[in-house]
């Protein structure tokens, strides 16, 4: 019962971190107007946390686990994974998708691709009954009715003037739209001045959607192969978000003719969903460690974020009750409701064989 509450408690942490991290990593975009900077910032928040923290731990041993070659492979892997989903979730934004609707439909499908891979890594289609199919479906209509029926922000609510108004407890949504027009010396677009492309923003959500769909069974692989290890799995996944997401983009600003800036605001915000990202991965990691499975724990995070993540945004941006559609808030509860049900009735997969040792293994042939 204990390990189930740790199970229960770590899922909790994931699907909070991973429900807040689209609205504060909108912030950095809109504060730096650039992709690939917020993206550098978010790597960099990932190896301060994901990877000098943990080696730290390691150095002062007691942790259980040991490296392994396969298992580093799929614990890169797993970051690669991570990466390019945080990747697509910032070309969402930059193209002019909002966090209210761009993570849920991310969210939305994710498990889907979780399960399918799963299924196929552990050899379980034959598992797929119709009852899982049908929570399927209704992932996939939940997430269209959210894309369908979202909410239209307010020139003077949007996440964007919320974060650049100075100073923003002194004036009310009213005032700080006018005030952004109005002052000369402010120099980052409100997000409403961005038109949405809707092609590029369909793109970038299906490249996250992909990516953090097969995150789940990719880290459990890796974690399995070094022995159930906590800090292993996650400094690799830190060293792949370094060079996914701090080195490449840094070689690309130059010839990309990158034309955002670099400002306290954009870096502390982006910075933020950064450590958001990483606690997650760290919450999953605890998930698994606490007898989880793919199956289970994903499907469960990604129900619960796009609640989260769409009641931060709304919180967030000020926006008024009646600007959100009741059929958009319908879309988000057949999503948890579809997840929910992959959760319920997914398949299991097989029960791992016990581990051989080299005492058990047959003897090579003379």
């Amino acid at each position: 019962m204990v390990q189930f509450l740790r199970m229960l408690a770590a899922i909790a942490l994931t699907a909070f971190c991973w429900g807040v991290y689209g609205p504060v990593l909108h912030f950095g975009r809109d504060g730096m107007q650039s992709p690939l900077r917020p993206f550098v910032c978010v790597g960099i928040a990932y190896f301060l946390i994901a990877v000098l923290i943990p080696l730290v731990l390691l150095t002062r041993g007691g942790e259980k686990g040991s490296w392994t070659r396969t298992g580093v492979l799929w614990s890169l892997l797993a970051g690669t994974a991570g990466a390019l989903g945080a990747l697509g979730v910032i070309l969402a934004l930059n193209f002019g998708g909002k966090p209210i609707y761009v993570m849920p439909l991310v969210f939305g499908g994710a498990p889907v691709i979780n399960t399918l891979l799963n299924a196929f890594m552990t050899k379980s289609f034959n598992q797929l009954k119709a009852p899982f199919l049908a929570g399927l479906i209704l992932v996939v209509m939940g997430a269209v009715t959210v894309l369908i029926f979202k909410p239209v922000p307010h020139g003077h609510a949007t996440p964007a003037a919320v974060a650049s108004a100075v100073p923003s407890a002194t004036v009310d949504a009213d005032d700080a739209g006018e005030e952004l027009a109005e002052s000369p010396t402010h120099s980052v677009a409100p997000a409403t001045a961005r038109p949405e492309r809707f092609l590029e923003v369909l793109l970038s959500v299906a490249l996250a959607m992909f990516s953090w769909g097969a995150y789940g069974p990719v880290l459990h692989k890796g974690q399995t192969a070094m022995a159930g290890s906590r800090l292993r799995p996650l400094i690799c996944i830190g060293i792949a978000y370094f060079l996914i997401a701090v080195l490449v983009p840094l070689a690309l600003l130059g010839p990309l003719g990158d034309t955002g800036n670099w400002n306290s605001s954009g870096v502390l915000w982006s910075l933020g969903g950064g450590s958001l990202g990483a606690l997650g991965a760290l919450g999953t990691i605890l998930a698994f460690s606490s007898g989880g499975k793919p199956f289970t724990v994903m499907p469960v995070v990604f129900g619960c974020a796009p609640v989260i993540n769409t009641f931060t945004t709304l919180a967030f941006a000020h926006t008024p009750t009646g600007a959100v559609s009741p059929f958009f808030l319908a879309g988000l509860l057949v999503v948890a409701a579809g997840a929910a049900t992959v959760l319920a009735f997914g398949p299991r997969g097989h029960a791992p064989g016990k581990p051989h040792s080299p005492a058990d293994a047959p003897p090579a042939p003379a």
